[in-house]
């Protein structure tokens, strides 16, 4: 018996004051029938664990299956291994067998005898690492939890813009309060100019299918590139998308979403947008300070400063 409930610890109770007392005491003292306690009594062994409820279905059923109608299932799926349930069913008929389908499923399932279908394992593809910094970013949106905005009216939302190097893992976010193209090439470019900062010039960016990127699965029928992919082309930067409903390629912004949620929004309030932005700069200053076992405990910043010495 693994768990210990309450009620075995009273009928233990019960059980160590009737064997020093007397039944007739213990039955004054607890409440209980004679007979009760004489029932306990009688399967208590020394051990608390003696004094649990036993399960109450019942063994046998009038109307189950017979040996005989057991055997003529064992020998008939055995020479029939691969015949399916219906048609099985079907010959068992034949052979005087007059059981609903549904009973002889249930049997076939407590006997074993069902075979399951071979679930194919998922083989995850090579995935390309990255050689240098910037030859892949890549870009996601939070929404920020309402419960960290105390402040927001109805309809209002914060969003946070993330962008994560692939080969540094070095961030940059931003804070807004709309996740539309617009805003997307507005943290485009902010985002070219603070990794630039850094010496890292963005080659590529990657994306899901969100509106706020492309126009890839929208009903408009001019397959018009948004002002994200207009902004990107501009810079020079190549857009690549991801496949549709398959979050884990965009796997490095996703994990550092949920960090960002464990580090900082169960932890923070926000009473403006302006506060908000506020602590999000001072957010992101520490996020690219964390050492990351990917980086053999190194974080983004002295990675990217190790790179670069090795580079001299």
């Amino acid at each position: 018996m693994n768990r210990i409930t309450q009620d075995m610890k009273y009928r233990h109770s019960l059980i160590r004051f009737a064997l020093k007392y007397g039944v007739s005491k213990a039955s004054r003292k607890y409440n209980k029938a004679r007979s009760y306690i004489y029932f306990w009594l009688s399967r208590y062994d020394g051990s608390i664990e003696s004094l649990a409820c036993k399960s109450k279905r019942p063994h046998s059923h009038p109307n189950q299956h017979t040996p005989a109608e057991i055997k003529l299932i064992k020998d008939m799926r055995r020479r029939n291994p691969s015949l399916g349930l219906v048609e099985f069913w079907c010959r068992l008929v034949d052979r005087g067998y007059n059981r609903h389908i549904v009973s002889l499923y249930r049997v076939l399932r407590r006997l074993n005898l069902v075979k399951k279908p071979l679930k194919k394992p998922y083989i995850p593809k090579p995935y390309t690492q990255m050689t240098y910094p910037g030859e892949k970013v890549q870009i996601d949106v939070k929404f920020v939890p309402k419960a960290c905005c105390p402040n927001l009216l109805p309809g209002e939302c914060y969003y946070q813009y993330t962008a994560i190097d692939e080969f540094s893992r070095l961030r940059f976010i931003m804070g807004f309060k709309e996740h539309s193209s617009y805003s997307s090439s507005v943290f485009l470019e902010a985002a070219v100019a603070f990794f630039a900062k850094q010496g890292i010039q963005i080659r590529c960016v990657q994306t899901d299918n969100g509106i706020e990127f492309t126009n890839r699965f929208t009903n408009c029928k001019n397959d018009k590139p948004t002002l994200f992919q207009i902004t990107a082309a501009r810079l020079g930067i190549i857009h690549k998308t991801i496949r549709p409903f398959t979050p884990r390629h965009n796997g490095k912004v996703e994990r550092s979403h949920r960090e960002d949620q464990k580090r900082f929004y169960n932890t923070h309030t926000f009473y403006s947008f302006a506060d908000y932005q506020n602590q999000l700069k001072k957010y992101l200053t520490r996020s690219n300070k964390i050492p990351m076992r990917t980086l053999n405990y190194n974080s983004p910043l002295s990675y990217l400063a190790l790179h670069r010495v090795q580079l001299v």
